[in-house]
């Protein structure tokens, strides 16, 4: 065997170990020191390359963009488990209940607003069918309906900033994480429209699957509903701004006046205040924010670490550039490069958390893409775009177990009155994971959904410049005397003296 056809090998191998189920941070660092020897014995690099491996590892443990994911991370889980999310869908589903569909749009709304504050797919999945699903089984939605919205409502947190997807995406691509954000609020806005249009329709085709709830069933209305709704929004909104507008991640500010470490820590501080408001904040719920934080901080740090020790060596067989000349010479340049790479990723996604892909995957398209000269902030968004189906994949996805589990509480406790069917939860997965690929699609061939939102280059027209010369310098009688004189000059600084003068 030679270099050029172990890349391959190695590669398929990786393909391999990850679907086996075993950790993929300690699979991946296993494959990649064997192959290190291997390679090494085969004398396609010396033992000394290896010698890089500590440097790698150290370079992942200071690196300060990463200290942003416990912040992040903090913020989400407190918010979390402080109640705002059952106030929310309280409000929301009493404000649109009388519309068909209205709960389904109460759902949709709140899936965004909590997806922009807390960023954990699977707590706001549970907590909204805690709250939704007994309700809309007890006015007669439909159950594949019910369950499909819930799913896909709590996994479009993946896209709206600030997600801890498109912090890795920042850092993996070597882009800023402002820029990202920004990029990603089209998308995020598409997305929801997208599932509303779909509740829109199917309230009118099939009205009897998503029924509006009595107006004397709600137990609020008028201003006292409208005030518990802005109580719940208004904090939410100003947390977004502080922390997404500090980093330069929202829309119209260019200018960022915080890392997203720091604008991590702010929006901890801030959960904590908004915990306070809402008298939920104790002892127990911060110590599991910060036991869950650590969790999944130690999951981030050990697949970064094991995926880096499997990259060194695919560098040093040549991997990167098998990958890359394979890459580029697919038909179709940068629409076929990523129709190829989407449904890659799409297959991926049935057997891969979002990190491991987003820590695996991408560093091996990362440089593709940007030499096939595209935008590396759009590339990690419409990835990202593609991630949100690893929740919802039948039967693989997260967001459909979570569900399960929580369904099956819910009918032991007697909140709802029959049993969700596993069929169900996964035929109501289909549409929505349908609406997702659709976007996915949006995003290709429409760019601007991300770019729109974007800091414009400033571009120069070579066409249209003017330089203007001072007035003397247009004089022909001075032009002439003005260069013979600099001439001269420069030729007296330029002539050595002669002898004589030196002595």
């Amino acid at each position: 065997m030679n270099m050029e056809s172990f890349a391959p090998v190695m590669f398929a191998g990786l393909i391999v170990i990850m679907l086996i189920g075993f950790p993929v941070a300690f699979s991946l660092a296993a494959l990649g020191l064997f192959c290190g020897f291997f390679a090494i014995e085969m004398g396609w690099f010396p033992a000394s390359f290896m010698a890089n491996l500590p440097l790698n590892v150290f370079g992942i443990l200071s690196n300060e963009l990463l200290l942003a994911i416990p912040f992040f991370t903090v913020m989400g889980t407190v918010l979390e488990k402080c109640g705002l999310a059952e106030d929310m869908l309280d409000s929301m589903g009493q404000l649109f209940g009388p519309v068909r569909g209205g709960l389904g749009y109460s759902v949709i709304i709140v899936g965004f607003i909590l997806g922009a504050v807390t960023g954990t797919v699977a707590g706001q999945v549970i907590a909204m069918a805690m709250i939704s699903l007994p309700v809309m089984m007890r006015y007669g939605y439909d159950m594949r309906y019910a369950t499909g919205v819930l799913a896909a409502s709590g996994t479009i947190t993946q896209l709206v900033p600030p997600s801890l997807v498109l912090v890795v995406m920042a850092d993996q691509l070597g882009r800023s994480v402002g820029d990202m954000y920004k990029g990603a609020w089209g998308p995020s806005i598409l997305q929801v429209l997208i599932f509303a249009l779909y509740t829109f329709i199917l309230a009118r085709v099939k009205p009897h699957h998503v029924p509006g709830v009595p107006a004397t069933a709600r137990t609020l209305s008028g201003w006292a509903l409208w005030a518990k709704c802005l109580r719940g929004i208004i904090p939410s909104a100003v947390l977004i701004f502080l922390v997404l507008g500090s980093m330069g991640g929202l829309p119209g500010i260019d200018t960022a006046v915080a890392t997203p470490t720091e604008a991590g820590a702010m929006g901890a501080v801030g959960a904590l205040v908004l915990a306070a408001i809402h008298k939920r904040l104790s002892w127990s719920l911060f110590s599991e924010a910060i036991t869950g934080t650590m969790r999944i901080t130690a999951m981030v740090v050990f697949i970064l670490i094991g995926s880096r020790v499997f990259s060194l060596v695919f560098q040093g067989v040549d991997g990167a550039r098998w990958i890359e000349h394979m890459l580029t010479s697919l038909p179709g340049g940068q629409t076929g490069f990523l129709l190829v790479v989407n449904a890659f990723i799409f297959f991926l996604a049935f057997f891969l958390d979002f990190f491991e892909i987003a820590f695996i995957i991408l560093p091996l398209l990362g440089p593709v893409a940007d030499k096939l000269g595209i935008d590396l902030i759009w590339f990690g968004v419409l990835l990202c775009v593609n991630m949100q189906t690893s929740f919802m994949h039948p039967p693989f996805g997260f967001a459909l177990f979570y569900l399960r589990g929580i369904s099956d509480t819910l009918f032991k406790n007697g909140a709802i009155d029959r049993k969700v069917e596993s069929k169900d939860i996964y035929l109501g997965s289909i549409p929505w994971v349908v609406m997702q690929l659709l976007l996915v699609l949006i995003v290709i061939f429409v760019p601007q959904t991300v770019t729109v939102f974007l800091d414009k280059e400033e571009k120069i027209d070579i066409d249209k410049v003017k330089i203007e010369m001072p007035a003397e310098m247009n004089d022909p009688a001075n032009a002439p005397a003005q260069d013979e004189k600099s001439v001269e000059d420069l030729f007296k600084q330029a002539t050595p003296p002669a002898a004589d003068e030196k002595k």
